[in-house]
């Protein structure tokens, strides 16, 4: 879909145009066709794109058998995605590719909830090969996850923790520190030059 200001927007996208003539882009919940595979990831299993995603893109739907609130109960599955209170999705059935994304506390992806149903969107553009990975929150995390989530952040407080050490800073925040220093120092090198 092209503009007149030479702006194009992808299949993914519709668009909302208001009373005054403004147009917005909004989500589409009709997945893409995209190349997906199931592949070997640091934690078992994972989804890997095939091909580019673009940024914003519906990418999946999660998909599997609604479960009632007894059913949820006595389910043993690993793949129970709530919906809210009353709807609850068993995600188990091979069909399901959306049940292979991991979780990642530096995400790629993220779901969202359209009309009882879960959808899949690329939070930035996705390069052929990277797995997808989304944050499957912070009560589930803590349960499940804390002591074993392969992402680098974890790992580091993980490694830090066990050594006594304080974790260090990663480089993004290093580099962040670095660039911020730089601008204060040639901001008083330009106060002080035009004194």
């Amino acid at each position: 879909m092209g503009f007149s200001d030479g702006t194009t927007l992808s299949k993914s996208f519709a668009l909302n145009t208001f009373q005054n003539g403004a147009t917005m882009a909004r989500k589409s919940y009709i997945p893409g066709d995209f190349d997906l595979r199931v592949g070997r990831s640091k934690t078992g299993l994972g989804l890997y794109a095939e091909s580019e995603i673009p940024k914003g893109a519906c990418v999946i739907e999660y998909v599997g058998p609604e479960l009632t609130k007894e059913q949820e109960e006595k389910s043993n599955s690993k793949y129970l995605f709530e919906v809210h209170s009353r709807k609850t999705i068993d995600g188990t059935v091979r069909w399901n590719k959306a049940r292979y994304i991991n979780h990642s506390c530096r995400a790629n992806c993220e779901p969202n909830i359209h009309k009882g149903r879960v959808f899949i969107h690329a939070l930035r553009k996705i390069k052929p090969g990277e797995e997808l990975n989304y944050d499957y929150g912070k009560n589930y995390f803590n349960e499940y996850l804390k002591d074993i989530c392969a992402c680098p952040k974890c790992e580091a407080k993980r490694a830090a923790a066990k050594s006594g050490k304080k974790p260090t800073a990663t480089k993004v925040a290093q580099n962040k520190a670095k660039a911020a220093k730089k601008k204060k120092t040639a901001k008083k090198a330009g106060a002080a030059a035009r004194k």
